[in-house]
């Protein structure tokens, strides 16, 4: 049954067409939410993003997705643009969550051999302006052209690579402890609107982002051995989280990286 917090509300979902962002855009639709997404597909992957819209309006909810780049501004302004006219007169606090759930960064080491084998500060920029910046441009968008008032809930997919090495992840690393430290600044300079800004840190999951980091199979095999549940973490899982946070009892619920991992990092 849909939750009366969230239904006829509308989530925004960056990075939905795949992995967390997905499967939460399905998760929010079974409580009465819309959904607003925003992915970059080519031919060889649109399909997922249609699949994710078709599941979304089986489950007697609204899909409106845009295959853009996330982190360009320009498209960022038509984005906004678009979901002011979709909305009409109920854009004012039209949007009750915003999921930031980019994955798309350079993993290259910092020092090699030679210089063209290590990562440039071209690659270091797109990361961190893709994976952790557009998470406060997207916020300050949102909330000037006042679709996010009162009750919003901003939250950011991060992972334990903010505070671990894994080999070239060093990009990665950064933007996600870049995120986590903006979503504590947005959390203090929007508790007087009564909006929340968490982080969720997503115990090891097997998704299309993981399978791209080098030593991918050895991480998941790890996890699954530490994790004291003996499995991974599952996208529902997440997704399952997500949902509650997006509801009003967790108003009090700020600042936070929030460990939906099934106890793995307590025993990694």
């Amino acid at each position: 049954m849909a939750d009366s917090d969230l239904k006829g509300k509308w989530a925004l979902i960056l990075g939905a067409s795949s992995g967390f962002g997905g499967t939460t855009a399905e998760r929010l639709s079974r409580e009465g939410m819309n959904i607003f997404g925003v992915h970059l597909d080519r031919k060889a992957t649109l399909s997922n993003a249609e699949k994710i819209q078709d599941d979304i309006r089986a489950n007697g909810a609204e899909a409106v997705f845009f295959n853009v780049n996330a982190a360009a501004q320009d498209t960022r302004d038509d984005v906004i643009s678009q979901m002011k006219d979709r909305l009409g007169g109920e854009a004012a606090g039209g949007v009750r969550v915003l999921l930031h759930s980019l994955a798309f960064g350079a993993l290259k080491p910092y020092i090699t051999e030679e210089s063209d084998g290590a990562i440039s500060a071209k690659q270091m920029d797109m990361t961190l302006d893709v994976m952790a910046h557009s998470l406060v441009y997207w916020s300050q968008d949102l909330i000037r052209n006042g679709l996010m008032t009162k009750g919003g809930r901003i939250l950011a997919m991060t992972s334990s690579g903010g505070h671990r090495i894994w080999p070239s992840y060093g990009a990665v690393s950064a933007a996600k402890a870049a995120l986590e430290s903006h979503i504590r600044q947005l959390a203090f300079e929007l508790a007087d609107k009564e909006i929340t800004a968490n982080c969720v840190q997503a115990g090891v999951t097997d998704t299309p982002a993981l399978r791209k980091i080098p030593g991918n199979v050895a991480m998941l095999e790890k996890a699954q051995q530490v994790n004291p549940h003996g499995r991974l973490t599952t996208p529902e899982n997440v997704a399952d989280a997500i949902a509650a946070f997006a509801c009003d009892g967790t108003r009090w619920m700020t600042g936070n990286t929030i460990r939906v991992d099934g106890g793995e990092d307590i025993t990694g």
